[in-house]
C-alpha cells in the first residue's frame, strides 16, 4: 500500500510539473504587425454613401413575392452610379435576377484567383410611429459619429466597403497580381438559394477554382472574451450546420369536455420535451480548441495552465462552456424549437399540431446523424418527422490555418488594427460562403468591424449601427488586404 500511494503522489507531482511547465513556456502566438500603407479616405463622403445605401429597402422575405424588386434594381444603379472605376473596370454580371458577379482580371493566370463574399439583402425591421429605433431604420442618418440603419452591420458595411476599397486601388493605379470575384447576393437571410448559390453555380460551370473566399461572420470583438483586457479579431475558419425539422401530429380532434388520454399538442409536447433533454454532447472541436490555443498565451497564469493543458483540462472546460447559451454553441449541437402551431378555438381539441426544431450542427455532425438521432430520440410513430427546405447544409470543411488566405487575413489585420489579438474560431450561424465550398475548403469569415457586448442585439435587432471611424476602418481593411495580396502600382 505505502508503494502504491509513493507512485500515486509521483504520479501528481509529475503532472502538476508538466501542467505549469507547460504554462511558463507558452508564448504568444500574434504574428508581428508589419507598417501599414498610407491610405486617405474621406469620412465624410464614406458615410454619405453608406447612408444612401441604408435607405434602399432591400429585405429578404421567405415568400419571394413580399420582394421589393425595385429596391434591388435601384440599389443596383446607385452602386453603378458611386462606383464608376469599379463599373468601368470590371466585368459585372446580374446572376439569378438581383445577385452580382463581379470580376477584376489579374495579371497572372496561373495563380488561383481569391472571392470576396457579401450580401446586399438585410431582415425587416419596425418601421413607423410605434417602432422602437432611436432613428428610423432606412433613413440612414449620421448623427453623434454613428451611422444608423438596417444593413449598417449586416452587411450593407461589406458591399460598400469592398466597392469603396476596389475604387480606392483603382484611383491609385492598382492592378491584381490574380484574378479576385466580388460576389454580392441578395438573399442570404433566407438561405441565399437565389443569390449566392446561383452564382456559385455560374462559376462552377467554369469550372473556376479558388484558392479561398472571404466572406462575413465573425468580427473584432472588445470585451467579450473572458479575461482578455484587448480586442479580439476573430477569423472564421468553419461554418456550424444548419437544419430546421418539421414535427406533425394528427388526431381525431372533437370537443375539449370529452378529450383522449393524449392529444395532438400533448403527443407533440412530449416530443420536443425529449429532445430538449437529450441534447447532443459536447465536443471541442478543431475551431474552438485552435481559438483557446492561440488565445491561451494572453490569459491570466490560472488559465493559461488550463489552455495549454487540454489534454487533461478538456472536460472541465467543455462543462463551463456548456453552462452560457452563447458559448455552448460553441461546443455542441444546438436545438431550438422556434414554432409551434396548433388548435382554433379553447373548446375545441386541435386536429393538427405542427412544430418546428432548428438545429446549428456542430463540425463532425451530419443532417443524415441528426435525423437518426431525432428519430430515436423520439421513437413514436405518430410523430411525423421531415427536415426543411430552405437553409439546410452540413457544417463547412474546415478551414487551414495555415493557408495562404488565411494569414492574408491575419496580416491585414494586424497592419490595420495592430493593437488586436487575432485567433481563429467558429462561426455559429448561416453564411452565402457554404455555396462557395465546392471550389476551395479555405473558406474564411471575417468582418472588420468592432463590435461590444451592447452591439451584438443590434444585429437583427433595433438601433443597428456603425461609427463613421468604424466604417472608415472597415474600408481601410480592404485596401490593405487587397495591397497585400501582390498588387503593383
Amino acid at each position: 500500500m505505502k508503494k502504491l500511494l509513493l507512485l500515486i503522489g509521483a504520479v501528481l507531482v509529475a503532472v502538476v510539473l508538466i501542467v505549469i511547465f507547460r504554462a511558463v513556456t507558452l508564448s504568444s502566438r500574434q504574428v508581428q504587425a508589419l507598417p501599414s500603407s498610407s491610405i486617405t479616405l474621406d469620412t465624410k463622403a464614406l458615410a454619405g454613401r453608406l447612408e444612401r445605401a441604408v435607405q434602399f429597402q432591400t429585405i429578404s422575405y421567405q415568400d419571394r413575392a413580399r420582394m421589393n424588386k425595385e429596391a434591388f434594381t435601384g440599389f443596383q444603379k446607385f452602386l453603378e452610379q458611386s462606383f464608376p472605376r469599379v463599373h468601368a473596370a470590371m466585368k459585372k454580371e446580374i446572376v439569378g435576377d438581383y445577385g452580382l458577379l463581379y470580376t477584376w482580371k489579374g495579371r497572372d493566370d496561373k495563380e488561383l484567383p481569391i472571392l470576396f463574399a457579401a450580401h446586399m439583402d438585410v431582415v425587416p425591421a419596425e418601421y413607423g410611429p410605434d417602432s422602437q429605433w432611436t432613428y428610423p431604420p432606412f433613413q440612414g442618418k449620421t448623427v453623434d459619429g454613428f451611422i444608423w440603419g438596417r444593413g449598417t452591420l449586416d452587411d450593407k458595411e461589406s458591399v460598400l466597403g469592398l466597392l469603396e476599397a476596389m475604387e480606392k486601388l483603382l484611383q491609385d493605379g492598382v492592378a491584381p497580381r490574380r484574378t479576385i470575384y466580388i460576389a454580392f447576393g441578395y438573399d442570404e437571410e433566407v438561405g441565399g438559394q437565389h443569390g449566392a448559390a446561383k452564382i456559385a453555380e455560374l462559376l462552377n460551370s467554369r469550372q473556376v477554382k479558388l484558392d479561398f473566399v472571404l466572406d462575413e461572420g465573425l468580427t473584432i470583438t472588445e470585451g467579450l472574451v473572458p479575461n482578455i483586457s484587448k480586442p479580439v479579431a476573430l477569423i472564421g475558419i468553419a461554418e456550424k450546420g444548419c437544419l430546421s425539422i418539421e414535427l406533425s401530429v394528427e388526431s381525431e380532434g372533437g370537443h375539449s369536455s370529452m378529450p383522449p388520454r393524449q392529444t395532438a399538442i400533448g403527443i407533440l409536447s412530449s416530443a420536443i420535451s425529449k429532445l430538449e433533454k437529450n441534447q447532443f454532447p459536447a465536443r471541442m472541436e478543431a475551431p474552438v480548441r485552435k481559438m483557446f490555443e492561440t488565445l491561451s498565451p494572453e490569459m491570466p497564469f490560472g488559465l493559461k495552465a488550463v489552455f495549454a493543458n487540454l489534454w487533461l483540462f478538456d472536460g472541465l472546460v467543455k462543462k463551463k462552456l456548456a453552462s452560457a447559451p452563447r458559448s455552448n454553441a460553441l461546443v455542441r449541437t444546438t436545438i431550438a424549437p422556434t414554432i409551434f402551431q396548433a388548435g382554433v378555438q379553447e373548446n375545441v381539441l386541435a386536429t393538427k399540431a405542427r412544430a418546428v426544431i432548428n438545429y446549428r450542427l456542430l463540425p463532425g455532425e451530419t443532417i443524415n446523424k441528426v435525423l437518426l438521432s431525432v428519430r430515436k430520440t423520439i421513437n413514436d410513430p405518430r410523430v411525423k418527422i421531415a427536415a426543411l427546405e430552405g437553409i439546410k447544409s452540413d457544417p463547412s470543411p474546415i478551414a487551414d490555418t495555415g493557408s495562404k488566405g488565411y494569414k492574408a487575413v491575419e496580416q491585414a489585420i494586424r497592419q490595420v488594427f495592430p493593437e488586436v489579438l487575432v485567433a481563429p474560431g467558429l462561426v455559429i450561424a448561416a453564411t452565402d460562403s457554404r455555396h462557395y465550398s465546392a471550389m476551395t475548403r479555405n473558406i474564411l469569415h471575417f468582418s472588420p468591424v468592432r463590435l461590444r457586448s451592447d452591439d451584438l442585439q443590434r444585429i437583427h435587432g433595433k438601433d443597428e449601427r456603425i461609427s463613421t471611424e468604424g466604417y472608415k476602418d472597415v474600408v481601410r481593411f480592404y485596401v490593405q488586404f487587397i495591397r497585400n495580396e501582390g498588387t503593383i502600382q
